[in-house]
């Protein structure tokens, strides 16, 4: 008798210990990226010397806030289950049209809390336009989103290029570039903090003021901040998970599977059209190529953050963790003086990872289930 209970105690003892352990490794294969960018900057803290500053946090900011904002817009797309190939070059048109009208208007004498609006609004509401057409192409004409958005890059790019005749669009207006390089709060070397513009102090203190949180970083959260109410606590939200899911499953349940598609990628053309703007703010020029480098990063950035390629599945938090951990990559690199083009080999070591850990997760999932329910 007491032989049987210590046997059947021991069989619950090991039971426990497979369930939990294969609990815990559920756990960490879905918070992988996360787990990987602690040891990422835990990494470059010890190897790299520099890089466990604030400064340099402020430089991995800025340096991802753009990526992250069109990565955004390929979150909403990617959950539906699509690919939207144009939001580089729909970020490059963005930062075109608005320089080209500043560089224009700006020696006539209009005021600045005019010109700006005006010119920005003018190339969001272009980029949104591009986009709600790509969604139209892909929901009512039933064209891939593969093809659509490749067709719209392409587009794209050459309007901007012809806008702009091949080089960047300068002669922007001085306070752009204040505005864009600039910071939320200034510390000045007698102790005392300003919000939004440097302290006035002389020459030889320069450089002793030091800013705090850069207003691109400022910018990025805020929009984090608002695609995730969007996505989590909306109808908006919930209706893109069920295209992505199921999109003939979201038709029975009454939703307007293609309306809501072009309300997706008119969303992904709006944040490639911020993007832009954020690089016009950050380099006082419009440049048909701006957006050029973030084609994929901003797709890899989605899928790192564990979005599923097949949809239905994705965070914004994800994403955020996706596009720092490119960042942190890059800079990473530079700071240690590695070649920069090792930096490809390591995003797109990162992406195959990623998809894999997506692949698996399914199957653990599946595994986990029946002995979690015995």
């Amino acid at each position: 008798m007491i032989v049987r209970r210590i046997q059947a105690l021991t069989s619950r003892a090991q039971g426990w210990r497979s369930s939990s352990g294969r609990h815990l490794w559920a756990v960490g294969v879905r918070a992988w990226s996360w787990i990987f960018l602690v040891c990422l900057v835990v990494y470059f803290s010890v190897l790299a010397p520099g890089f466990l500053t604030i400064t340099n946090f402020q430089s991995v900011g800025v340096a991802s806030a753009q990526n992250l904002i069109v990565a955004l817009g390929e979150t909403f797309v990617v959950i539906s289950g699509g690919i939207d190939l144009s939001a580089g070059y729909l970020m490059g048109l963005s930062s075109v049209v608005s320089a080209v009208i500043m560089r224009e208007l700006y020696p006539s004498g209009i005021s600045l809390l005019i010109l700006m609006p005006l010119a920005m609004g003018t190339a969001l509401l272009v980029t949104v336009t591009a986009g709600a057409t790509s969604g139209l192409i892909i929901s009512k004409l039933k064209v891939p989103a593969f093809i659509a958005t490749l067709g719209m890059l392409g587009i794209c790019r050459g309007i901007a290029l012809i806008l702009t005749g091949g080089p960047p669009v300068g002669g922007q207006p001085p306070p752009l570039g204040a505005i864009g390089n600039g910071y939320l709060f200034y510390h000045g070397p007698s102790g005392g903090w300003s919000l939004g513009s440097a302290p006035v102090v002389a020459q030889d203190q320069l450089r002793q003021v030091q800013g705090f949180i850069p207003n691109m970083v400022s910018l990025a959260a805020v929009v984090v901040l608002v695609c995730y109410v969007v996505l989590s606590r909306t109808l908006f939200g919930q209706h893109t998970y069920a295209v992505g899911g199921n999109p003939e499953a979201a038709r029975r349940a009454g939703i307007q599977v293609d309306r809501h598609i072009v309300k997706i990628y008119a969303l992904s053309g709006l944040l490639a059209g911020i993007a832009g703007q954020m690089y016009v703010m950050r380099f006082t020029s419009g440049s048909a190529v701006a957006g050029e480098p973030l084609l994929l990063t901003a797709i890899a950035a989605v899928v790192i953050g564990g979005a599923s390629l097949y949809g239905g599945e994705g965070t914004i938090w994800g994403t955020v963790i996706g596009a720092l951990i490119i960042a942190v990559l890059e800079t990473g690199f530079v700071i240690q003086g590695i070649n920069p083009f090792y930096q490809y080999i390591a995003v797109g070591s990162v992406i195959i990872i990623a998809v894999l850990i997506d692949q698996f997760r399914g199957r653990l999932v599946v595994k986990e289930g029946p002995a979690h329910g015995s």
